[in-house]
């Protein structure tokens, strides 16, 4: 399998990832074991980038509200798709989701830890201290990369990074985990030797597992794209 391909193998019931045919399977199927990650797989109609180019971007990520969306002056096909996206921010609040929608240039990168990065560019698990889901679709632009659990690992249980990190602490030995749990260290991961992530589909929302008390699955490790230059994203997340 070629990097960013996914398998049927992979989404079946027993696997990490499920497709699944309707919003309602999407919201209602638990996760346990493996299953970790679904999506509501779809043709989307519209032309989503005519959206993206009329929308402004006023900072690097940009909340667009659903009154900027209806103010938009749009073609057929623009309509299509701001119909789409109005439909997908109604189903998600329905659900109970704070959903919004990001115009988005390009994250913050973290620039001061001299041992390994903490931005979502880098593999990692959502966290929140109430059970909980991360859903995400992009209508336009790159799109995220979920690595599998079995082919990963998490970067504070690696001798040689566990060591550096290290030398960044002064307290005891005892706390010297809670200083990576406080410092969002142990949220991040590194691909194994040959390794396969999987790269997002265009239109299809996912519903991604979060690390919280109480979760009968793991965590679904994800990342966010490098952008290609000039180009931005449009995308729901919540």
């Amino acid at each position: 399998m070629q990097r960013g391909e996914l398998s049927l193998k992979q989404t079946d019931p027993d696997q990490q990832i499920m497709r699944v045919q309707t919003f309602a399977d999407l919201i209602s199927i638990p996760f346990k074991g493996n299953l970790n990650a679904l999506f509501w797989e779809r043709e989307l109609l519209g032309d989503y980038k005519e959206i993206t180019d009329k929308l402004t971007l006023l900072e690097p990520i940009t909340s667009i509200d659903p009154e900027e969306l209806l103010d938009l002056i749009l073609s057929p096909q623009g309509e299509l798709a701001r119909q789409t996206i109005l439909t997908d921010w109604e189903l998600l609040k329905t659900h109970g989701a704070m959903p919004t929608l990001n115009l988005l240039k390009h994250y913050d990168r973290d620039e001061s830890n001299p041992v390994f990065a903490t931005d979502v560019y880098s593999f990692h698990v959502d966290r929140s201290p109430v059970a909980t889901d991360t859903f995400l679709c992009t209508y336009f632009g790159q799109t995220s990369e979920i690595l599998p659990n079995a082919f990963a690992e998490q970067k504070v249980q690696i001798p040689a990074i566990r060591k550096e990190l290290k030398k960044l602490y002064d307290g005891s030995d005892e706390d010297f985990d809670a200083f990576l749990i406080d410092n969002f260290f142990d949220l991040h991961y590194q691909a194994k030797p040959l390794a396969n992530s999987i790269r997002l589909g265009i239109g299809q929302i996912y519903r991604l597992a979060v690390d919280y008390p109480g979760s009968e699955a793991l965590p679904c490790i994800h990342r966010a794209p490098l952008e290609k230059e000039g180009e931005c994203r449009l995308m729901l997340i919540c």
